[in-house]
């Protein structure tokens, strides 16, 4: 006849007063800690989630456009929206430009003396060949991708200026509202053959607000490029102070 046994369990996690004394004895193994399911999270819907102005902040214009309905329930959320929204189409509106388009002599009226008359035009006048046109080239297209609401073009000199002089280039005509509003020939106001962009830019606003970064309004563009000079030549002295020291422990 077969022999059974009857074997009790408690209740999971539950242990007898033996066990207990057995594992204080070192005859058992340590209770395992009993099993806690995981809480509960239900799903949240993104579509259901409450807008918050950060979350307002992270949508792109075309995301913007498609909420208006959503937020008519709420004016302060839609006033924001209609803000942003206006923010983006002014950034996207400034940026424009941001790089140096060669024109021809058939171009000179449609990019330049009819350019909108909120925009200033840097006008580069060019010899392939000469070295100061390349050294004056570096620096303007810096400057065009840092000041993007600034339209920059460049076009052989000849092709501008007929039988225009060699001597001369590179020329720069700074242009506003169908009017030259400024000349500049050859490097000396520049700083000569040591020119950078930041000495251009602080020529070139000396005395109307010419760079414009699309951010600060056209007023206070003269004061943002003394600003980025000084921050400019800060950032260099303490690279060479870097450099030296790094070669005087070498």
């Amino acid at each position: 006849m077969a022999d059974y046994h009857f074997v009790y369990k408690d209740v999971e996690g539950r242990s007898t007063e033996w066990d207990d004394i057995q594992r204080r004895l070192g005859n058992l193994p340590p209770k395992p800690e009993p099993f806690k399911p995981p809480p509960f999270a239900p799903k949240v819907d993104a579509d259901e989630q409450p807008k918050s102005k950060e979350w307002l902040d992270e949508r792109e214009p075309e995301e913007l456009e498609e909420l208006e309905d959503d937020l008519d329930d709420d004016r302060f959320l839609e006033q924001y929206r209609k803000m942003r929204l206006a923010e983006l189409r002014e950034a996207a509106k400034a940026a424009r430009f941001g790089s140096i388009v060669p024109i021809t002599g058939s171009d000179f009226v449609r990019e330049v003396s009819q350019a909108p008359s909120d925009v200033w035009v840097v006008v580069f006048l060019y010899k392939d060949g000469i070295p100061e046109c390349g050294l004056l080239q570096n620096c303007l297209e810096e400057l065009a991708t840092r000041y993007p609401a600034t339209k920059f073009v460049k076009i052989i000199s000849t092709d501008c200026i007929p039988n225009y002089p060699d001597r001369n280039v590179p020329t720069i005509l700074v242009y506003n509202n169908s009017a030259v509003k400024g000349t500049y020939v050859g490097l000396q106001k520049f700083g000569g053959k040591r020119c950078t962009p930041e000495s251009v830019a602080l020529a070139l606003c000396q005395s109307d607000p010419v760079l414009n970064d699309g951010h600060g309004g056209s007023d206070s563009s003269r004061d943002n490029v003394i600003e980025g000079v000084r921050r400019k030549f800060i950032e260099k002295v303490v690279a060479q102070h870097e450099e030296r020291e790094e070669e005087d422990s070498d």
